[in-house]
């Protein structure tokens, strides 16, 4: 049914009436419990705080690490990817045939220059040792009666041409030797470790028959232990012998060993471009094995007498290199124009542009990436997780 035309404009009169009527009453309602309609505390969440300086407040200390300004030698490293290897090293063979009788080492046995290491069977090389001492005594017999009258004869060069020939006749050489080979043989039995190290790669067990060639075992000494680094052709000429090198092994995460720089191949790899660096560290437990992957870090360039602070100290704002540096309680950023940079340290230099430290100040190296100027810092060894800045 379609209404008049005057009963809509009545309804629609009724709808604004209403709206505004109730938005009225509402204004009433929420002026009437006495709040301040300009203080911004209103209104907010129970339990957070109501600005910027009550959830981080500036009269607290924040915790801190510093470390001192320097004047001295700023090292420029060279890293290198390496693998230990070692420094003596055999391959034990047999010498012998026969059947391995005893066998009193297992692999990483740690053995002394001389030490037992495999003893072969020796009742046929016994045997044939005898065997050959008799023969020895019937050679000495027959050529005793083929010479009873040669010291008769007057003339040198006759007598000892009569001596080499009764020799070879009686088969008093011949029996010497076969004496000299039985007794060797008897010897090559027994085998012993040719210097001090540990044995690897045992391939044999007792009872095995063994002939000459027969690969036994290998033993290595590993103190000291070489590391071979492959360096980069531009970077090798910065290396000189002598020189310290820190190794850190894979195996041994969080652990650097302190070594030197023995040898410097002269030679660099076409295919690579790169050339061995050898470097010599002391390994007395034998913790280090042959074949651990590592990564070298080997002095190379040096300058002295420089300004130097640690590369954790250094921030950047609005693009300008800058650090913190603690006074009374307090720390202040200045604005610093770095120099050489090392692996750890960095070179600070005068600049018009910027300031400058000095040795003895005192730089700002952890937890200082989220204060601001002249903020309350107190300084402690180590950061708690607890009180690390920055949502760390």
């Amino acid at each position: 049914m379609k209404l008049p035309r005057k009963v809509l404009g009545f309804l629609t009169l009724l709808i604004i009436v209403g709206v505004l009527g109730t938005g009225a009453y509402l204004r009433l309602v929420s002026g009437s419990d006495g709040a301040d309609p300009d203080d911004p505390s209103e209104g907010a969440s129970p339990g957070l705080p109501a600005s910027a300086a009550e959830q981080f407040p500036t009269d607290v200390a924040q915790p801190v690490v510093g470390a001192e300004v320097v004047r001295d030698t700023l090292w420029i490293t060279v890293s290198a990817a390496a693998q230990a290897a070692w420094v003596r090293g055999a391959t034990i063979t047999s010498q012998v045939d026969g059947v391995v009788r005893s066998l009193p080492v297992r692999e990483n046995t740690a053995v002394g220059e001389g030490s037992l290491l495999l003893q072969v069977d020796t009742t046929e090389y016994a045997l044939a040792l005898a065997r050959s001492r008799a023969d020895l005594l019937d050679a000495q017999a027959r050529h005793q009666e083929m010479t009873l009258f040669d010291d008769e004869i007057t003339d040198p060069q006759v007598r000892e041409s009569r001596a080499r020939l009764t020799r070879a006749r009686s088969g008093l050489t011949q029996s010497e030797v076969s004496l000299r080979q039985a007794e060797l043989n008897l010897e090559r039995t027994t085998v012993r470790a040719p210097f001090r190290g540990r044995i690897a790669d045992l391939r044999v067990v007792e009872g095995q028959r063994v002939s000459p060639g027969t690969e036994l075992m290998t033993i290595v000494d590993l103190d000291p232990i070489r590391v071979e680094a492959q360096v980069l052709d531009p970077q090798v000429g910065f290396l000189t012998e002598g020189r310290r090198a820190s190794v850190a092994f894979a195996a041994f995460p969080g652990e650097t060993f302190q070594g030197r720089v023995v040898s410097i191949n002269p030679l660099v790899d076409p295919v690579t471009r790169s050339a061995r660096v050898t470097v010599l560290l002391s390994n007395p437990q034998g913790r280090i094995k042959p074949g651990m992957f590592a990564q070298v870090t080997l002095e190379a360039r040096f300058f002295p007498d420089r300004i130097l602070v640690p590369r954790a100290a250094i921030l950047e704002k609005d693009r300008r290199t800058m650090l913190f540096v603690y006074q009374d309680g307090r720390a202040y950023w200045r604005y610093v124009t770095i120099g050489l940079e090392g692996d750890e340290l960095v070179e600070i230099v005068p600049s018009e542009e910027t300031s400058m430290v000095e040795p003895g100040e005192i730089v700002l190296v952890d937890n200082h990436f989220y204060i601001i100027h002249d903020a309350l810092v107190r300084l402690v060894d180590a950061v708690p997780p607890a009180e690390r800045g920055g949502g760390q």
